[in-house]
């Protein structure tokens, strides 16, 4: 998944021409590291429908606030530069791809 930084992120997310989830995580956050393969498998198996990036908060404190990300590991969905939804919490996979139906079902 792509690294996104407060340079990069209107490019990458807001810019974009399809759905991307941002998950917002930090290297301290055990349940990020949870979430974090479960996303990669999501993007793996549906390359053509979404794009998953990763930002870390700590590193990258403007986008978190300016999202009002409190918690992490939190997924803000993007479509056209627009937030449609928002995931906090780690969850198994099946929860994050029902979440995500809409999007995923293409």
């Amino acid at each position: 998944m792509l690294a996104v930084t407060e340079e990069t992120f209107v490019e990458a997310v807001l810019d974009a021409d399809g759905p991307v989830l941002v998950e917002f995580w930090a290297e301290w956050c055990g349940p990020c590291r949870a979430v974090s393969p479960i996303l990669e498998q999501i993007a793996a198996e549906n390359p053509d429908t979404i794009t998953i990036v990763k930002v870390n908060a700590d590193d990258n404190p403007q986008i978190a606030m300016d999202y009002r990300v409190t918690s992490i590991p939190a997924m803000k969905l993007f479509n056209k530069g627009e937030l449609i939804k928002t995931i906090v919490g780690a969850k198994p996979k099946p929860a994050i791809e029902h979440e995500l139906a809409g999007v995923l079902a293409g």
